[in-house]
């Protein structure tokens, strides 16, 4: 052995390092330039989904390089690759969202395939958009390899009159200007002003949702995700996350180490408590079947329901992803809820101390504006609620965040579309009803294919002054940035015979997020008479090609939208290979 802190005949890469019979793996290598310390070292591969997509993917690549110079302090060889991301600001309101949730899978997928093929024993993963922070971190825990993430930050809120702004801003503007109450010149303005850096979107939406789930479930080192994209000190997270890698490789510390059903219930009280996207509803089950947990929406959503909201942040509060890094981060409302009882401490975290170690070293207090007291909440439960009823049998989930108590109740007649097209259009021609539930069916992951966001319907609909004064439910999905009354994950979606699928024009909806209620006002005799009489799924467009093939295998939207049997089918695991 070459380095006496590792031992390398238990590690994967012995299989392209070491022997005889490797030698021509080993030309390969130096070819590149390593040396022959480094071939014997443990590889350690350096994952981003850099792109030119998006603001939230361009600086992954230029953080990539100072964990690069951390695993090398570390005494490892790090092998940095590429893979892809499909960015839900650009991919909204049109065809191209039906790529997202798949891209979740695809990323997974070929990190899992690189790892495996090349052998390498540890990854350090950088992510920076709303499907590849679960993707990246799904493919760890499937790997089981020791692991740690790194968030690319957050973009920098834009400034307009004297207001920060989001991309959510804009998309509402659009409500505005069809509604006449913005011109074409101040819609210029806007869209030129609200995104001035790199970075994901900056209020609690998916991106930052995740983000803090990394630190909260112990992949991502304490703070790592709050700093935004173009702080350069976001270097030394990333150098700091490549030396812990390296300690996790020593101590033999693990993805399934580090996720468990304990720190997965830290993650949903994080989510909860910051009024985080509905969307975590999707991707924590599906980082649990990747561990072999059950931990489905149900799950996720009871804790949700006894979790106090304190945390102000867009788009239901005031606040974005900087000023909560500025008040001290993920750490200090990990801190607020361990003084309500409400986590987990004996979780191990990526740095090798369990989180209550972790939480003893934060000494900043919160801040009272951004962040809350735990004792003196903003409202007493969390700002996203799990709904059931006769029109979701399993599940369905609305984000509260910044809804009063009589806004969380709504019942009105169905006006029902087969697909969100059908719905924007109504909203654009303002052809829709006060007190209406638009129902968007065929939109879930099978049915889509792809389970679409619709915030170009939702914000829409806001800015037409119009988002409290309608409910809206789909068996798509929302996007974080989404507000108003909006119920997504309907299941079982439309495409797998589920009661959306028979809701007609002028059924009654009530919806009660303060008692988890969804139904429609059909007796069970006419839902089975009317199931009786369904034609079946909607045809689409996507016959081949991979929509295609996502649409075969994915599950359902309780259990995450996974694609594959996950870790209770293993026969083996891929780091004892």
């Amino acid at each position: 052995m070459r380095n006496s802190r590792f031992d390398k005949s238990t590690l994967p890469s012995r299989h392209v390092t070491e022997g005889p019979a490797r030698a021509p793996h080993r030309s390969y290598l130096y070819a590149m330039g390593i040396s022959e310390e480094e071939i014997h070292q443990p590889l350690v591969g350096v994952a981003t989904c850099w792109n030119e997509a998006a603001p939230c993917n361009i600086a992954l690549n230029r953080q990539a390089q100072s964990v690069k110079q951390g695993v090398k302090v570390g005494g490892g060889t790090p092998r940095e690759f590429t893979t892809i991301t499909v960015t839900d600001g650009i991919a909204m309101g049109h065809e191209g969202m039906r790529s997202s949730l798949a891209s979740r899978e695809a990323i997974a997928d070929t990190v899992e395939l690189t790892m495996r093929g090349h052998c390498y024993d540890a990854i350090v993963g950088l992510a920076g958009c709303d499907k590849s922070l679960p993707g990246m971190m799904m493919a760890m825990i499937r790997l089981n390899v020791p692991s740690v993430f790194i968030y690319g930050g957050s973009i920098l809120p834009g400034r307009l009159n004297g207001r920060d702004l989001t991309v959510q801003d804009v998309f509402e503007a659009v409500g505005q200007h069809q509604a006449g109450n913005m011109s074409d010149a101040e819609l210029d303005i806007l869209e030129r002003a609200a995104c001035p850096s790199a970075g994901a979107c900056g209020g609690q939406f998916t991106a930052n949702t995740m983000a803090c789930v990394s630190e909260a479930v112990g992949l991502a080192l304490m703070n790592s995700s709050g700093a935004p994209a173009p702080y350069e000190s976001r270097d030394q997270y990333g150098e700091a996350s490549g030396q812990a890698v390296m300690n996790l490789v020593e101590k033999n510390i693990r993805a399934r180490d580090i996720v468990t059903r304990k720190s997965l219930e830290n993650a949903a009280r994080v989510v909860a408590c910051t009024g985080g996207s509905t969307n975590a509803g999707l991707h924590l089950p599906a980082m649990a079947h990747e561990a072999g947990i059950d931990f489905d929406l149900f799950d996720v959503t009871d804790i949700f329901r006894d979790t106090p909201y304190f945390v102000d942040l867009k788009p239901g509060g005031q606040y974005v992803a900087k000023d909560l890094y500025e008040a001290g981060g993920v750490p200090v409302v990990m801190k607020e809820l361990r003084k309500a009882g409400l986590m987990h401490e004996d979780c191990m975290t990526a740095s090798g101390r369990t989180m209550g170690e972790e939480l003893d070293l934060i000494a900043h207090e919160a801040d009272g504006k951004v962040i809350y007291p735990v004792e003196t909440p903003i409202s007493a439960t969390g700002g996203v609620v799990g709904l059931r009823g006769n029109l979701a049998p399993e599940g369905a989930i609305v984000k509260v965040a910044g809804m009063s108590e009589e806004q969380q109740v709504f019942t009105g007649p169905a006006r029902v579309f087969e697909c969100e097209e059908e719905a924007f259009a109504a909203v654009q021609a303002r052809s829709y009803k006060e007190g209406e539930v638009l129902v968007i069916r065929n939109e879930g992951p099978a049915g889509g294919p792809g389970m679409r966001e619709m915030l170009a319907t939702t914000a829409a609909l806001s800015g037409q002054g119009m988002g409290k004064k309608v409910a809206l439910i789909t068996d798509g999905r929302f996007s974080g940035a989404t507000r108003g009354f909006c119920v997504g994950h309907v299941g079982p979606e439309a495409a797998h015979g589920g009661p959306i699928a028979l809701v007609k024009d002028g059924d009654v909806i009530t919806i009660n997020a303060i008692t988890g209620e969804i139904s429609v006002a059909v007796s069970d005799a006419d839902l089975a008479a009317r199931k009786a009489d369904w034609k079946g799924p909607r045809k689409t467009n996507y016959a081949s090609g991979a929509l295609w093939k996502y649409a075969q295998l994915v599950g359902d939207t309780r259990r995450g939208a996974v694609t594959h049997p996950g870790a209770n089918a293993e026969t083996h695991v891929y780091m004892d290979l």
